[in-house]
Parts: structure tokens; sequence; C-alpha cells
């Protein structure tokens, strides 16, 4: 079976993917029968294309310098070429957007428009307009997938699928793992938040602007999209109630210490109600976890918690979580 696959974003995740594929690529056609064609990658200022199929070796070679291949083109957007590539699966890696999820929105909207499948590592689009891209995938029989939106590589959203014979009631996570690396220094060895945030930077666990995550709303995010898929709710980021880390000080942590607890930053599902804030943990229980895993606590009817936790966040991490989908959305075309 081949599949012809357009990539949107050749950032970290979308190169990171290219290595992926071309370290596992025989494994896929021997285990699956299926064989990956990329007709297309888009980046903001153009894009490489073959109808044909890229050389993604050759591309993977020439790193940032993938723009002096014969097949770029200068000026062109995905929109104005979607209908001309006869494509089966888009695959939208670039950066959030968290106001408007574009242009990933449009594209992914284009895309199932079109009866063209998505995968998709980008959450804006999902923690916005959820419901509008469900939909849209149904009424056009494709399927979208976004497993790399939430814990990366930690296969949370297909707890719906795994869990499909029980009842999941609720949700208690950390998704944020530069809160988490901040949260865990101050209670380790007592350091003030400023000097926490800056150590996050200078490791690369946290932006430049460390806003999005400092603040609360990329938890948030990820918080909408569980919510959505394990339990079957229609929310946006607007309906979280959001609670970031600025505030905590490291006398609070060493309060908390006294009376056994642990300070952590909590993506909840409780009455009906989507909250994001810090919340007082016990020492021993599994949410408490170091650095920046990510953690997810999945309440469930018939078999009490049960517990996911993995690295949320790098390239190969959600590469493997894009390539998952990918493999998925092929076996059931």
């Amino acid at each position: 079976m081949e599949q012809k696959v357009c990539l949107i974003g050749k950032g970290t995740v979308g190169s990171s993917l290219l290595k992926l594929l071309i370290e596992k690529r025989k494994e896929i056609k021997d285990k699956f029968g299926i064989a990956y064609k990329f007709v297309a990658i888009f980046e903001f200022d153009g894009a490489l294309i073959d109808e044909e199929g890229l050389d993604i070796e050759q591309i993977d070679q020439m790193g940032v310098n993938f723009r002096n291949s014969k097949s770029w083109k200068l000026g062109i957007k995905i929109l104005d070429h979607i209908t001309q590539l006869d494509l089966d699966i888009i695959v939208e890696t670039t950066p959030t957007n968290p106001e408007t999820g574009e242009p990933a929105l449009s594209t992914i909207v284009g895309a199932l428009s079109n009866n063209i499948n998505v995968v998709a590592s980008n959450k804006g689009p999902f923690y916005l307009q959820y419901q509008k891209i469900k939909d849209l995938a149904q009424e056009n029989g494709c399927q979208v997938r976004y497993e790399g939106t939430v814990a990366s590589c930690v296969p949370i959203l297909s707890m719906r699928e795994a869990l499909v014979g029980n009842t999941i009631t609720g949700i208690r996570a950390i998704l944020n793992g530069t809160c988490n690396y901040i949260l865990s220094r101050m209670s380790a060895e007592g350091v003030q938040f400023d000097v926490a945030l800056k150590e996050a930077q200078e490791l690369g666990y946290a932006e430049a602007d460390p806003t999005l995550d400092i603040e609360g709303y990329d938890a948030a995010g990820k918080l909408v999209i569980l919510a959505n898929e394990l339990l079957g709710w229609s929310k946006t980021i607007k309906d979280v109630q959001i609670k970031g880390i600025t505030n905590i000080t490291a006398h609070s942590i060493d309060l908390a210490k006294t009376e056994g607890y642990v300070i952590k930053h909590l993506a909840i599902t409780e009455n009906d109600k989507l909250v994001v804030e810090p919340r007082l943990v016990e020492i021993n229980n599994p949410l408490n976890i170091s650095g920046t895993l990510n953690v997810i606590e999945l309440q469930t009817k018939h078999a009490g918690p049960i517990i996911l936790m993995g690295r949320g966040a790098g390239g190969f991490e959600a590469a493997s979580a894009v390539l998952n989908d990918m493999i998925n959305i092929s076996l059931n075309y």
C-alpha cells in the first residue's frame, strides 16, 4: 500500500519524523505493507515538491539547507496546491498559534474538506476548534489523529480505544514539563522561582518567552483536548479556569513540605469543570514526579486509577506519536 504524504513544517518535529521514517521504512513495509511517499514538504516561504516522491534521505542530509534542493519552489502555499497533489495524508507539525490556531487550522480544515486524512502535533486548532474539526472529518469520511498534541509520545489519547470496555470518569495530570521542572527544583533545592526559570531556559526546557508555560495556557490547551477526547466533552480553552505558577515562593513550598505535601501544577477535571492551577499533592502520590516528565492519572469506573507517565516533549518523542498516527490511519484506510 503506497500512501502519498504532505508534511507541513520542517522544524524539530517534522525533521525528526523524516529521520524516524528513514530508520523504520523497511520495518513498516515488512510489518504493515505500507510505503510512505512524501510528495511535498511545505515551509512558511515555499515547498519541496515532487509528485514522483521526494528523496527524504537527501533532504535529511541537507539539514537547514534543504531550500537548495532542485525540488524547492519559492512562495507557494499548501492551500493553493492541496487539490493538485493527490494526497492520502497531510501531517501538520508547525508551531502552535495560541490565539487563532492559524495557519494550521486552515490547513486542517482545507485537508478535511478535500477528503484528505490529517495527522497533527499542533495543539492550537484542537483546543480552539475541536468540535468543528471532528464534525468536518466525520462529514467527509476522513480520519484525523493528534496523539502528539498532548503528551508527545505518551499514548494518552489512545486510551479511549484501549478502555472502550470501561468508563473514564476524570483526569488529573501534569502536562507541562517547564512548570514541573521549575517546581521540582524549588522543592529539591529551595531555589527561588526566578532562578529555577532561568535554569530551565538555559537547559532548553523553557522558551525565551515562557508565558504560555508558566501562566498555565499550554497545560490548559492540552487538558481541553484530553477532556474532549476521553470524556466526550466539547470545550475550548476559554472554558478552563487557569492559574500559573509565578506566585509560588520557596517559602510556600517549605510550608507544604512540613505537612507532607509538594506543590504541583495540575490539570484537572472536576465537577464538570476544567481547572489548571497549583495544588497540594501528597509526597508519596504518583503525581509527585520530578523534572520535565508528564504524568496523567485517569479515574475509571471499573478499574480505579490508571496512570501513564513519560517524556511529554521532544522532537523524536513527538515524531514517534505522529508516525504511530500515520500507521493507524493507513491500516484503517
